[in-house]
């Protein structure tokens, strides 16, 4: 049996590390002004010289220069952790084949207790226990169609997990999107900043929308990223419980074939 309790604690020091990372990258990175400056050699005289662009840090300087499209990619990235997180606690082994309720079903099939075997499956709320407890309750029809029913719940079970992960890939889909709307934003200001210019526009004066553009593209790739690499890893490890579900409930489920052939009553009431 594998221990799933460490994959939680690292998905939250992962996710510690990165909000350490972002902070790190924002408040340590030099200051940098929003237009080049002059050789000293050729200034002026200290009396005559224009006061220069004042100064921000890179992290005030992003914000600034995201703007709106910056809060929903930030709002976003929130909601992608929440998603990551809610999907990797649910996503457990702990949650869809717990060891402890196999080992008691069995243990229930072997002493010949059905009416147990169906109780056990009925009061415990795993993936692995709802598709026994479909199949036991349909035994009484045939053992074609308990396995029917056992089918029909995996299936609405592992639609149900598909419909939560697709939230992750709706993230990574419509994040660089925002990111490319203020890019476009971004460059729309440029050009208009050129073409109500009466003389030649300074590179300060053109700063504000290519810092909007560039900036909203960073961070709508810096959503996506792992918006979509957490999607393709939870949903591979999904697929691999699933089936891992499948296996371990049919052959569970298979000792009752004989028992319905020999026409004795294995299923408790419905």
């Amino acid at each position: 049996m594998l221990d799933h309790t460490t994959p939680n604690s690292r998905a939250w020091s992962i996710l510690l590390l990165t909000v350490l990372a972002v902070g790190m990258v924002g408040w340590g990175m030099p200051t940098t002004g929003w237009a080049f400056q002059g050789d000293e050699a050729a200034a002026p005289p200290a009396e005559a010289a224009a006061p220069g662009p004042v100064s921000q840090s890179f992290l005030s300087w992003m914000i600034d220069a995201s703007g709106i499209f910056g809060a929903i990619l930030l709002l976003l990235s929130f909601l992608m952790v929440a998603v990551i997180m809610m999907n990797v606690l649910q996503v457990r082994r702990e949650n869809l084949l717990p060891q402890s309720f196999v080992e008691a079903f069995e243990a229930k099939l072997q002493s010949k207790d059905y009416q147990g075997a169906y109780e056990t499956a009925r009061n415990d709320d795993s993936f692995v226990a709802r598709v026994l407890a479909a199949g036991l309750s349909k035994l009484n029809r045939g053992y074609g169609e308990a396995v029917e029913g056992m089918q029909e719940v995996g299936e609405e079970e592992t639609m149900e997990m598909e419909h939560r992960l697709s939230y992750l890939a709706l993230i990574g889909t419509i994040a660089p999107m925002i990111g490319l709307m203020g890019t476009v934003y971004g460059m729309i200001n440029s050009f208009r900043t050129i073409a109500e210019s009466a003389t030649q526009p300074k590179p300060s004066e053109l700063a504000a929308g290519i810092s909007t553009a560039l900036f909203t593209t960073l961070e709508g790739l810096t959503v996506a990223i792992p918006a979509m690499i957490a999607y393709s890893l939870l949903r591979n490890r999904m697929s691999r419980y699933v089936l891992e579900v499948g296996m371990v409930s049919e052959g569970l489920m298979s000792r009752f074939s004989s028992v319905g052939k020999s026409g004795k009553t294995a299923t408790p009431p419905a």
